[in-house]
């Protein structure tokens, strides 16, 4: 069995309700809902929230794998772990071990059904014990003292020369529920890399996300 489990807070200071804020004209936290509804090989989506609001948005879309979990209080501020609720979640659903958990950011709306579809696909070959999702970055990164990290700045590389570095996009991670009780975290054990398109990069964190998500989504919609 696959449980999709995306946690979204009522509050949000940069963004207030940014998981309903429409986005190209549906609410923000619908774009993952739908693309993991689609998916054949997620059997359960879970949208773990403490926001009436929220709930009501979710609820009247009458999707058909969906459920809204209501997570407490404690686990659902500022400084709460995404860790925390999904722990929460999986101890009050009394999940088995052997289940497979992928969390998923509400904040990642580009993340399409192809990408969850294919990085399920890639973690029951069994070759990792936990995957997440990455983009590849070529920037030249440097440390504070002026130490180039990932080239050589007196050789440095043409772009289509240059395998970069990968980035964690913050779109999904996936693993059992044994490891994730075990370990107290999303990802453990022999990690694998699901590597996404570059568009993906851009979280939703501050107002700026916003126009930039906005404008990738319409040209992609086009």
């Amino acid at each position: 069995m696959v449980i999709a489990f995306i946690p979204v807070r009522g509050g949000s200071k940069s963004i207030p309700l940014k998981n309903i804020k429409p986005l190209c004209g549906k609410p923000l936290v619908c774009w993952n809902i739908e693309a993991l509804e689609k998916c054949p090989l997620v059997d359960k989506i879970v949208v773990a929230t403490d926001s009436e609001k929220i709930k009501e948005v979710v609820e009247s879309r009458k999707y058909k794998k969906t459920v809204v979990y209501n997570r407490k209080a404690e686990n659902a501020t500022d400084t709460a772990s995404t860790e925390s609720v999904m722990i929460e979640y999986i101890q009050q659903a009394q999940l088995t071990e052997n289940i497979t958990f992928m969390l998923v950011q509400a904040t990642s709306p580009l993340t399409q059904t192809q990408h969850f579809t294919q990085a399920l696909t890639l973690y029951q070959s069994k070759k990792y014990d936990s995957i997440l999702s990455c983009v590849r970055n070529k920037r030249f990164f440097w440390t504070e003292n002026g130490q180039s990290i990932n080239y050589d700045y007196k050789n440095r590389p043409r772009r289509q020369d240059f395998k970069g570095l990968l980035m964690e996009n913050g779109a999904f991670y996936i693993n059992s529920v044994g490891n994730i009780l075990l370990n107290n975290n999303r990802l453990s054990g022999n990690i694998g890399i699901y590597e996404m398109p570059e568009y993906t990069a851009t979280e939703i964190d501050e107002p700026e996300d916003w126009i930039i998500l906005e404008n990738i989504m319409k040209k992609l919609l086009n």
